[in-house]
């Protein structure tokens, strides 16, 4: 009998822990989430095609939590988005 209440108080511990997780952090499991939108938008905003920039870019963003900060370049801060890449082998993160 007591080994059943401890499985029991196992199980019951484990579910809240599991719930304080789920409730603590964002999409992928990131404690801080990102606004994909305005931070696509910064960073497409010199780009020569706005539109592709900011459907590659949004993807990136919601794959990886991140974008690498100004318009171009800087992507040592974001290795994920930086190393992300199309079926050509081509960087797919502007």
């Amino acid at each position: 009998m007591a080994k059943a209440s401890s499985r029991l108080l196992f199980s019951l511990s484990l579910v809240v822990l599991l719930l304080l997780v789920e409730t603590t952090t964002s999409p992928h499991g990131q404690a801080d989430a990102i606004d994909c939108g305005a931070s696509c938008s910064y960073r497409c905003s010199k780009s020569g095609r706005p539109k592709m920039c900011l459907r590659a870019c949004g993807t990136c963003c919601q794959r990886c939590g991140c974008v690498p900060p100004g318009t171009s370049g800087n992507e040592d801060v974001c290795p994920c988005y930086a190393n992300m890449k199309t079926h050509d082998g081509q960087h797919k993160c502007p």
